[in-house]
């Protein structure tokens, strides 16, 4: 017993240490940031939320969490998002799942975590993002345009969800698989732009596939694939030991998320800052 409480602790300590970098700079933002506690149901959810500093009311942006769970990195990221101009919501969907009806980071093994969300059911996923759908809307100083970004599993996640949720501005879609079927894609009234590693194959061989179903459906589908990156490279790009072409294709996803938020018929809708 003793053993396996050692190599619990040891597994905790690496993957706080993995994110230190990550954690440093979420402790060094001056944005407020908060936890709050999101109804579905009844269900509770443990959501974080981080807000821009600005004069004027804000678009939201809902983000959906890799499968490594409520990390750091996602934290860092809402705050990212907050520097931006953006209220940020970020939902752990693990609440409730981890021992003792913990969260995300009462698991310690990141395999548990992973195997966890693997096994969320699909209505309690969109139960969760409906409750923060709606947290959203009634922000006092959010404008009412709320838009969805995942990664990873959050990424596949994000893009089910507009076939779920017509309200919503617009979908980021960061390496996620797509919906299959012409009955989903009906159903989708937010455009999607998609950001892929092109070392990725796994994801990438669907992007043709979901490109002829969302064209024939008549929806908005715009995927752009950065050479040389790999699975995963919003997070790897910004590791302190980042490959350059994971640096390169973090940056150019960031650039372009903002351009698309700031311009066109979209931008009537999600007007914000430039970062």
């Amino acid at each position: 017993m003793k053993q396996i409480l050692t190599l619990i602790l040891l597994v905790t300590v690496a993957l706080a240490s993995a994110q230190d970098w990550a954690k440093k700079k979420l402790d060094a933002s001056p944005r407020h940031q908060e936890w709050v506690e999101l109804k579905n149901g009844g269900r509770t959810v443990k959501a974080f939320v981080v807000y821009p500093e600005r004069k004027d009311k804000a678009p939201v942006v809902i983000l959906i969490h890799e499968i490594m769970g409520m990390t750091d990195w996602v934290q860092s990221t809402a705050d990212q998002w907050a520097e931006k101009g953006y209220i940020a919501i970020a939902p752990d969907f693990l609440t409730g799942m981890g021992p003792n009806g913990g969260r995300t980071d009462s698991f310690g093994d990141l395999s548990k975590v992973r195997e966890a969300i693997s096994g969320l059911p699909a209505d309690q996923i969109t139960g969760d993002l409906n409750a923060a759908f709606d947290y959203a809307k009634k922000i006092p100083s959010a404008n009412g345009k709320v838009a969805v970004a995942g990664f990873c599993w959050g990424g596949g996640q994000a893009f089910r969800y507009t076939t779920n949720q017509p309200g919503l501005a617009a979908a980021f879609v960061f390496y996620g698989v797509p919906p299959t079927t012409d009955a989903e894609v009906a159903r989708i009234k937010a455009p999607v732009y998609g950001f892929y590693g092109g070392n990725d194959n796994r994801i990438d061989a669907t992007i043709p596939d979901t490109e002829k179903l969302m064209k024939a459906g008549g929806k908005v589908y715009e995927p752009v694939i950065y050479e040389g990156a790999g699975h995963g490279f919003m997070r790897a790009g910004e590791q302190p030991d980042a490959q350059e072409a994971n640096k390169k294709a973090r940056d150019a996803a960031w650039k372009r998320m903002l351009e698309i938020l700031g311009k066109g018929d979209l931008m009537a809708a999600l007007t914000c800052c430039d970062g």
